[in-house]
């Protein structure tokens, strides 16, 4: 690198910038100076013009061999910088609108959502997770996920699962729906709950799980006449819910699903303009907000599973402020909320429940939760029974440990009783979910293994055991480091209470809790930390700055987000360019919040379009918007892999997505293709759901629709364009460093860019494992992240010590020598 000191145009206001000459100065005849100013700034020397070099070469002839008329040179400034050596720092500046309020002049601390001190515990909680215990055989059952594989290719345990003749499990009750209805524990008030409702213009109702809250006062309200004057709207908080609940509701209603009751989640509307009753989930409904703020179109609202405190529930708690419900509902703190409502209870028609402990803290709760099944299934009198795992487990841990039962139980031989083992996540298709509710042939019974959707939200007949491992995992937010993570975390004496109530519907049942009675007493808070306090506002800002409420920081939220999150969220949203510098919404601002999409997804698909590659970008963010596109079955693990290579491409996994999209497109969307490249045909079809939707959003927009052809590096811009927050730089020692905190990370081994290692990339997310890994990953740029945003990052002074070397200090190298202290050169640097 060569530097000189630099002298401003500025000073010379006769300077000629065509010629480069000053004026002549009296007394100084035939003096002349020539200005080198050369804009190659942080270009690679392999880059720079040769006709720069034949300059170099005619100036420095002139300077030596013409020395009776020497040139004054007044400026020179070379600098070659290879990507590898370009410094890129954070802008210290605040957004004019927070002033005073942003990390830079606050010390902000994420929310703690688990008690701090002395706890009983498992220590596999508070350890990384290579010192988990690994349990057998879960290697194994962790390759055999998957939905809409070749028959042969389905694991055994899901054959058995789902394989059978459904007729064989039997009739479900032999009541008629009236009966059924007219059984339900809210059927006795049904004349003083419509009275209760037309009296009041908020109410809260409180009852046990199973007593019908959620589908009959719907109907109730519907055949009182409120339909006249609206719709009625049931939020849930899971679309599982709100499918499985609108399906009931309009076969008791004597309809089908679609016409006078239909439902409304992300990316599927099944509704029509009969449609009376609607179930939706509460994202839907705060949607529905952006373009009718006063919800004229409904006659009653009705929030479902309010105790679950979801960041969408809390929102539309201060947007509303109409029929509340819960089952473990604190009565109390939301009457004083809403005004001192009245409070309708519906009594429960629960048994006893016989709640067990264990002596002392399980160190691995999945083994001790499959031994207790076990145990139950051998020595218990019949009657089904339900194992509660983590919220987010989703297929990981839930299939897992559907397969490590089974091969348990297969190893007893046949003279064991038959257990059927049923799974339920979100990702599960619903003719599957549906199998729990039928009752077990005679002679076995059936296990449900589940997220906490079946705590509340649904309700299964016949069971009898309940197996409370104690823990959810809960999506957290560090504002610090702007990173939303899944973690393993206590549940609450409210869900611990919940959990266990769901063994006493049917009769008197047990509820084994693998925690100390101590755990449950003294370290487990008494109810939830809303998700409001725990996780990313940012989508949450923007719908509500969309909706004309710019004074976020005195919102009346019930519980209050932690201020810093909620600023972080204001000061993303900035950077993004969605919030000019009074905090107001910019043009750009309200087209994002037109999209059902996460901010940043939504800045780079509105970029798209104007470099050129908004028909690519959409098929990106809806690949993007999925899960488990491949699949590794066990036997053919090798061959997996060989056929997901194919798709790799060298810019990373965003094009290699767009790549997989597009040759299932090329071969007209078939399935027997999927088969054959190891790809789930229901995952791409989703996406292909998902693109239909973004596509009619950005037609009723009138935003164009453009492919870039060949031209691949436009998509990458797009992608770092709202991505630029995910940005990191290899490091010499190991993996890379976020540049906004100088977190080490790594590129996913499933990755297609694992092996080649760029020097710069962009991430679509974190996920921690035994390391901090970066999934979806996509080469970049350095300079691109200055162009697309200026506000958040800049190019470092290379003449300067850059903010990120003056954290740094030499590490010099052993030379047994020297002495101990003596200077050295070094390679390598270390954190301070």
């Amino acid at each position: 690198m060569i530097a000189a000191n630099v002298l401003s145009k500025e000073e010379f206001p006769d300077f000629d910038e065509e010629t480069g000459i000053l004026p002549k100065v009296d007394g100084e005849e035939g003096m002349s100076c020539i200005i080198l100013e050369l804009n190659i700034f942080n270009m690679p020397i392999n880059k720079i013009p040769s006709q720069f070099f034949f300059f170099f070469f005619f100036f420095f002839y002139y300077h030596l061999w013409l020395p009776e008329q020497p040139p004054q040179i007044w400026s020179c400034v070379v600098v070659c910088l290879s990507d590898e050596d370009l410094e890129i720092e954070l802008v210290e500046e605040e957004p004019p609108f927070l002033r005073g309020h942003t990390k830079q002049s606050m010390d902000m601390s994420p929310v703690k959502i688990v008690k701090v001190g002395q706890t009983t515990f498992p220590l596999t909680l508070q350890l990384p997770e290579q010192c988990r215990k690994q349990t057998d055989g879960r290697q194994i059952a962790a390759n055999m996920r998957g939905i809409g594989m070749m028959p042969n290719d389905i694991p055994e345990w899901k054959k058995h699962a789902f394989g059978g003749n459904k007729a064989s499990y039997g009739k479900k009750t032999q009541l008629s729906i009236l009966e059924q209805r007219e059984s339900l524990p809210i059927y006795k008030l049904k004349e003083q709950l419509i009275q209760a409702v037309h009296d009041n213009q908020i109410l809260i109702v409180i009852g046990e799980t199973g007593s019908g809250k959620t589908t009959q006062i719907t109907q109730y309200l519907a055949e009182a006449g409120y339909t006249t004057r609206g719709k009625i709207g049931c939020t849930q908080p899971r679309r599982v819910a709100a499918m499985s609940v609108a399906k009931r509701v309009s076969e008791e209603y004597g309809c089908c699903l679609g016409q006078e009751v239909g439902y409304t989640i992300r990316f599927e509307d099944c509704t029509s303009p009969e449609t009376v009753i609607k179930y939706m989930t509460d994202g839907m409904l705060l949607r529905e907000c952006l373009i009718d703020s006063d919800l004229g179109q409904y006659a009653i609202i009705m929030l479902d599973e309010a105790h679950e405190r979801t960041i969408h529930t809390d929102v539309l708690f201060g947007l509303l402020k109409k029929v509340r419900s819960s089952a473990t509902l604190d009565a109390v703190k939301f009457s004083q909320y809403f005004y001192e409502a009245p409070i309708f209870t519906i009594p429960g028609r629960t048994y006893p429940v016989e709640v067990l402990y264990t002596k002392e803290p399980e160190t691995d709760y999945l083994d001790a939760s499959l031994i207790t099944v076990m145990q139950i299934h051998l020595t218990e009198p019949p009657g089904n029974f339900l194992n509660s795992f983590s919220k987010k487990s989703l297929q990981e841990e839930i299939d897992t440990a559907c397969e490590i039962l089974y091969e348990r139980m297969k190893s007893l031989g046949p003279d064991v009783p038959e257990l059927i083992i049923l799974p339920v996540y979100s990702a599960l298709p619903s003719e599957m979910q549906t199998r729990i509710f039928d009752p077990a042939p005679p002679g076995s019974r059936k296990v449900v293994i589940a997220t906490n959707i079946a705590e509340t939200s649904l309700t299964i007949d016949g069971i009898y055991y309940v197996v409370d491992p104690g823990f959810v995992k809960q999506k957290v937010y560090n504002s610090k480091t702007g990173i939303d993570q899944l973690v393993v975390t206590p549940i609450s004496q409210a869900q611990a209470k919940q959990r266990a109530g769901r063994a006493g519907r049917t009769g008197p049942g047990k509820c084994y809790r693998l925690y100390t009675e101590r755990a449950y007493r003294d370290e487990m808070l008494t109810t939830n930390v809303p998700e409001i306090q725990r996780t990313n506002l940012a989508s949450t800002v923007l719908s509500l700055k969309a909706m004309g409420i710019n004074d976020l920081l005195s919102f009346d939220f019930m519980d209050a987000p932690p201020m810093e999150t909620l600023i972080t969220a204001m000061e993303q949203l900035y950077t993004l360019g969605a919030l000019d510098d009074e905090g107001l919404l910019t043009r750009l601002g309200r087209r994002m919040a037109e999209f059902p999409l996460e901010p940043m997804l939504c800045k780079m698909l509105i970029m798209s379009v104007h470099l050129g590659c908004s028909e690519e970008m959409l098929t990106i963010v809806s690949m993007l918007s999925i899960q488990n596109v491949f699949y590794r079955p066990k036997e053919k693990q090798a061959l997996a892999d060989q056929k997901k290579a194919k798709f790799h491409q060298p810019e990373g996994d965003h094009l290699t997505l767009l790549a997989v999209y597009n040759s299932w497109k090329n071969n007209k969307f078939s399935n027997p293709w999927c088969y054959e490249n190891f790809i789930q045909a229901r995952s791409l079809r989703h996406a292909q759901d998902i693109r239909k939707q973004m596509l009619g959003i950005m037609d009723r927009h009138k935003l164009d629709v453009v492919s870039c052809g060949k031209a691949t590096v436009r998509v990458q811009k797009a992608i770092c364009s709202g991505f630029f927050r995910n940005a990191a730089k290899k490091d010499p020692q190991e993996g890379y460093k976020t540049l906004i905190d100088q977190q080490v990370v790594y590129i996913h081994p499933s990755s297609a860019l694992f092996n080649r290692q760029p020097e710069w990339v962009v991430y679509h997310e974190l996920v921690l494992t035994t390391k901090e890994y970066m999934r979806e990953v996509t080469t970049i740029d350095p300079r691109w992240l200055v162009e697309f945003s200026p506000a958040f990052f800049k190019v470092s002074d290379p003449t300067r010590l850059s903010k990120q070397k003056k954290q740094q200090r030499l590490e010099p190298l052993y030379n047994r020598y020297e002495e101990p202290n003596a200077w050295r050169i070094s390679r390598a640097f270390r954190r301070c």
